[in-house]
């Protein structure tokens, strides 16, 4: 599996399309580790090319604090997964605490107000929970 976390200043970053790095992190969910881990910086913000690039690095899961329902529709129709509203961490404690089924998320910082809500297809919580491989 591999888990793309949008970073800035070496944290995930709480609005996906203005991070400066991915973290892309090779990760094993049976043994419940990182096997690889890379930052890589993305290709300039166009609509619709993060979706081709991420699908291209082999990315099965982006974790994010936040992600508009427009993008969130893109990734899904690619077969990546995405979660939103997690921490402000860094990007190796996400996946972590991802994979021990431990990651506490909230509201998706994207989807608040005008910009969309759960029922156009956005991942925002209301309440936390937690979050982890099925």
């Amino acid at each position: 599996m591999i888990i793309a976390i949008p970073v800035a200043e070496g944290v995930l970053c709480q609005h996906f399309g203005h991070c400066q790095q991915f973290a892309v992190l090779k990760v094993d969910p049976d043994s419940k580790e990182i096997i690889k881990s890379e930052m890589l910086t993305p290709p300039p913000h166009e609509p619709g090319l993060m979706p081709k690039w991420l699908e291209q690095l082999g990315c099965n899961m982006i974790i994010s604090g936040g992600m508009g329902g427009r993008a969130i529709g893109m990734f899904q129709q690619k077969g990546i997964g995405v979660i939103c509203g997690a921490p402000s961490q860094k990007p190796e404690d996400v996946a972590l605490a991802y994979l021990n089924g431990e990651l506490v998320t909230g509201n998706n910082t994207c989807e608040e107000g005008a910009m969309g809500s759960d029922s156009e297809g956005g991942c925002s919580k209301k309440r936390q929970h937690r979050s982890g491989p099925q």
